[in-house]
């Protein structure tokens, strides 16, 4: 549980450093049908954004963590990423993505948490 809660916090503090914006923890455990315990989404506004703050979480996490992703997917386009780190998938999109496929919203039992924007 404490590693976990490591992790997230890792997460979110890669994308805070990469003025990461619209931060939203969701909280799956224990939901039937969920493939993990939690998602992070965020945005940045560009594809350069996507990829610097993608290439963010992977660093401060490898570094206050020591775990390494499973797997990383979209990074050639960087219009979404996705970081799968099993109990901790991060997604990382451009506004219009984001909205477009409503990741916060489809899974009306999970437990949303948004985080601050950092300065």
């Amino acid at each position: 549980m404490k590693e976990e809660r490591n992790l997230l916090q890792s997460i979110i503090d890669g994308i805070q450093e990469k003025k990461g914006k619209n931060i939203t923890q969701i909280h799956l455990k224990g939901i039937p049908g969920a493939i993990c315990d939690y998602f992070v989404i965020c945005e940045g506004n560009t594809p350069t954004q996507v990829a610097a703050l993608a290439e963010s979480v992977e660093e401060v996490v490898k570094k206050q963590t020591r775990e390494s992703p499973l797997r990383v997917q979209g990074q050639q386009r960087a219009e979404w990423i996705g970081i799968d780190y099993g109990t901790v998938i991060v997604h990382i999109f451009v506004p219009e993505l984001r909205q477009y496929y409503n990741l916060d919203n489809l899974w009306e039992d999970a437990s949303l948490k948004q985080v601050p924007t950092a300065d």
